[in-house]
């Protein structure tokens, strides 16, 4: 059984004050939530603040990015030496946004995800489509690649941490979401390929997450699709209320 994972992105939104006060209302409305994995991942600013206040709770934080070296000369980044001596265990590579405004390369996705588990960090790599590359059909091409590029040299034992979310970048703040079906088959697309990469022991295990303009009214019917792992949610992950929601779909 691959146990669904509920993911809030904050991107940058919410300073220290305002992530422990969403904390505060969020955390009794799914107190003894066992059925999903819950993670949020704050700004660096916040994201020691979230993890303490988290201790004890079902609820974990993990980072929106980080770089692969321990230690050098790079201004603005985040070691994974750094997150671990924070108590961070899960980490974001390859955000769509990344790619398209920080130019976020495959190698450096390849980079930090062997970095990530080299120090017992979750990886959670985002992939997906532009419109463009949908409406050419190159949406499979282009989701092979990624996922092929982030696993160049991991091997089948260490892609067990894994888990990747499919964002397609034209869903992303748009509101428009992806119908479950084609995010369904946007998901098989990428165990296949995973279990080409690796075995199809890794692909079957393997968490695949949808992201794109998910709501508490469309979680649900996405969630009855058997593909389908969980979400990763951006502005409706900022709402105490509406993040709860989606944590507890039917």
């Amino acid at each position: 059984m691959r146990k669904p994972v509920i993911a809030g992105n904050w991107k940058m939104y919410k300073t220290p004050k305002e992530s422990l006060a969403f904390l505060d209302a969020f955390l009794p409305l799914v107190e003894g939530h066992t059925r999903d994995e819950i993670i949020l991942f704050p700004t660096m600013s916040s994201l020691g603040y979230v993890i303490d206040a988290a201790q004890g709770t079902n609820v974990r934080a993990g980072a929106q990015n980080m770089h692969w070296l321990n230690e050098g000369p790079y201004t603005g980044q985040t070691s994974p030496t750094m997150l671990v001596s924070i108590g961070c265990r899960h980490v974001l590579l390859g955000h769509s946004e990344q790619r398209l405004y920080f130019n976020e390369t495959y190698e450096r996705v390849n980079l930090k995800l062997k970095a990530a588990i080299n120090h017992g960090i979750t990886p959670i790599v985002c992939v997906g489509e532009l419109l463009g590359e949908r409406e050419d059909g190159k949406t499979e091409e282009t989701l092979r690649t990624q996922v092929r590029s982030a696993l160049r040299n991991v091997s089948s034992n260490e892609a067990r941490r894994l888990i990747i979310a499919y964002e397609p970048i034209w869903a992303i703040g748009t509101g428009s979401t992806a119908s479950p079906e084609i995010a369904a088959e946007a998901h098989s697309i990428i165990r296949h390929e995973l279990a080409h990469c690796c075995t199809q022991q890794i692909a079957d295990g393997t968490r695949i997450l949808y992201g794109g303009s998910v709501k508490p009214e469309n979680i649900g019917s996405l969630m009855k699709q058997e593909e389908i792992d969980g979400a990763l949610v951006g502005g409706a992950s900022l709402i105490p209320t509406d993040f709860a929601r989606i944590v507890q779909y039917q």
